[in-house]
């Protein structure tokens, strides 16, 4: 038996697809196909306010600059509240890491929950019916999970034998 994939909640092997518990043997599923549901607009939002933090920042420093330029005020005072406000932009240097890092784990892990479905041969099974064998946000996991169900499904598929006319001679 092989073995395509495994974690904490799903196997998937040649002989079968386990998902918390439950198994789903390969010869009993006709077709697997997923879904992609909608859009979590709570993972939206606060991918929106990683971002604002960085940006709030920068804009904080860029209004102190044009404060300083619009103040009638010594060039010493306003030479010191540029650099101020050059030393707050610059200090979002070390917090831009940080968020980014986030921004970007957000989008691997997705906004969208995903679903794995699978339909029973000759419509016998589960009720005939199609059952959803697993769903996750986790846009990255989903990959892994589907690309390793194809394999086992392709590699399960009966393969034809050719002829032994055609087996390499013209």
């Amino acid at each position: 038996m092989i073995t395509y994939y495994r974690d904490r909640s799903v196997l998937v092997t040649s002989a079968a697809i386990q998902v918390d518990g439950r198994s789903y043997p390969l010869p009993d599923l006709a077709r697997v196909w997923h879904r992609r549901g909608e859009r979590s607009w709570r993972i939206l939002a606060g991918r929106g306010a990683l971002l604002a933090t960085v940006g709030i920042p920068v804009v904080l420093a860029l209004c102190g600059v044009i404060a300083a330029l619009a103040w009638r005020t010594t060039a010493l005072n306003r030479l010191a509240v540029i650099a101020v406000a050059a030393l707050v932009g610059m200090l979002t240097g070390p917090l831009l890491d940080y968020v980014l890092e986030h921004v970007d784990r957000s989008y691997a892990h997705g906004a969208h929950e995903y679903e794995i479905w699978a339909e029973p041969r000759g419509g016998e099974g589960w009720r005939g019916a199609p059952v959803r064998l697993w769903h996750t946000r986790d846009a990255l996991r989903f990959g892994q999970v589907y690309r390793a169900i194809q394999r086992a499904v392709e590699n399960h598929a009966p393969r034809r034998a050719v002829p032994p006319a055609h087996r390499g001679r013209p």
